[in-house]
């Protein structure tokens, strides 16, 4: 309980203007008119008090919730508040209930009439625009007299919380990548071969294989001739149980918005996308989310578990507007993994200047790993490249265009020291980079 006080309602003022009107005009007539205004005000308080003293206290009252677990950011949920009338009198009360405004409430203050010993629910639907634990710690009950003039006012601690995970867009994406994975897999095609490959079994040779799979040991004793007849060949399956490790920059840069989106937010589509199809693989998947201490870490999960336990993780994350410690992130990998695995970097290469400190360890990255380096773009900067109309506008297509030969730039390091760049708009920055883990994949580097 943090306070009671007395409020005065709506009704109560309309109900002395009324009388207040009358009266100033029989005191232009009269004598008797001040008299008449104070009697006619101490008859409106009497009233009020009356009144009062008949509302039910909201001290009385017993809070409960029921609301969802989590829900999807974009999503609507419904919060349900109980209210139960412990007292002697009938409840009639405006009900509000503090949830954050990031929570999207769609209505705070209900309207509730409950008798004594009754129980009534408010249904509150929230419809969340941000990610992360959306809270609400207090209820205040406004309690009104049967005639609506005064009323008593409580705020009741009822706290109530709202996990709101990342909403995973990019899912739509998931199928297709899926049927080609299948095709990798060897289940619609011919399957490849590479460093990353193993062996699956024998078939007969078809037009088009490559002479190379074929096992002259298993087609001498299958009897075959040098005409194509009976001659067996080897197919081979991408690898599995790979590792694969996502590293997320949680640092300053991340916090930037791109087409109204935060750039960690886009790397969480990336790294859910890429963990679904990786788990589709066969392949394990670790995430880390770093800047200067370990904000999230999961190891060892597979399977649907995963995903779960993934947007759980990223759920309550924020930028910290600190600069990324990169210096600590190699050995952050070993802790995960000692075997050699997909290592996938989500942050920002817009600026060689913040981007010194990520060059300074792919060496030793890339020694044992195939890094992917993967950072969202942002459309706007290449439309203002495009629009030179006016004398503004050329200077804001200079910087532009510096702005891209900045990205290139560190891109072109990136690629010199070993490791492979996919940028993209935050639409095309997942679909891109699962393209890439297929390509990998298909080309026998995992």
């Amino acid at each position: 309980m943090r306070g009671r006080l007395m409020a005065v309602t709506g009704r109560f003022v309309l109900l002395v203007l009324a009388g207040v009107v009358p009266v100033l005009l029989l005191s232009l007539a009269t004598e008797a008119g001040g008299w008449a205004l104070l009697g006619w005000l101490l008859l409106a308080v009497v009233l009020g008090v009356a009144d009062l003293a008949a509302a039910a206290s909201p001290r009385s009252v017993l809070l409960a919730r029921d609301v969802p677990a989590r829900i999807r950011l974009g999503e609507t949920a419904r919060a349900r508040l109980f209210v139960t009338n412990t007292g002697s009198r009938t409840l009639r009360a405006l009900v509000r209930d503090a949830w954050q405004p990031s929570a999207g409430a769609a209505a705070s203050r209900l309207r509730l009439t409950v008798p004594p010993g009754e129980r009534r629910a408010a249904d509150i639907d929230l419809t969340p625009f941000r990610r992360g634990e959306r809270r609400t710690e207090q209820v205040t009950i406004r309690s009104v007299g049967p005639l609506g003039l005064w009323a008593r006012q409580a705020t009741l601690n009822a706290p109530g919380s709202l996990c709101v995970l990342p909403p995973f867009h990019a899912r739509r994406h998931l199928p297709s990548r899926l049927a080609r994975l299948r095709e990798l897999d060897g289940r619609t095609s011919v399957m490849v071969r590479g460093q990353g490959t193993e062996f699956d079994s024998l078939r007969e040779y078809v037009r088009g294989d490559d002479v190379r799979s074929i096992d002259w040991r298993a087609t001498a004793r299958r009897g075959g001739s040098p005409a194509g007849q009976q001659v067996m060949v080897r197919t081979w399956r991408p690898e599995r149980d790979r590792r694969v490790v996502v590293v997320l920059d949680t640092g300053r840069t991340s916090a930037a918005r791109v087409d109204d989106e935060p750039r960690l937010d886009t790397g969480f589509e990336a790294s859910l996308l890429l963990a679904a199809l990786a788990t589709r693989a066969g392949d394990r998947v670790d995430l880390l989310a770093y800047d200067r201490r370990i904000r999230a870490r999961l190891h060892g999960s597979t399977g649907p578990e995963l995903l779960s336990r993934m947007v759980d993780a990223m759920a309550p994350l924020e930028p910290d507007l600190i600069e990324t410690d990169w210096t600590a992130v190699p050995a952050q990998v070993r802790a995960l993994t000692s075997q050699r695995s997909l290592v996938v970097l989500l942050t920002s290469i817009d600026a060689s200047g913040s981007s010194r400190g990520l060059l300074s360890v792919l060496p030793q990255l890339t020694r044992q790993h195939v890094v992917v380096v993967a950072s969202v773009t942002d459309p706007g900067v290449l439309a203002a490249t495009l629009d030179r109309r006016t004398r503004d506008a050329v200077y804001r297509a200079a910087a532009a265009e510096r702005a891209l030969l900045d990205t290139e730039r560190v891109a072109a390091a990136i690629r010199r020291l070993g490791a492979d760049v996919v940028t993209g708009a935050p639409a095309d920055l997942p679909p891109a980079l699962a393209d890439r883990y297929l390509a990998l994949k298909a080309a026998g580097r995992l």
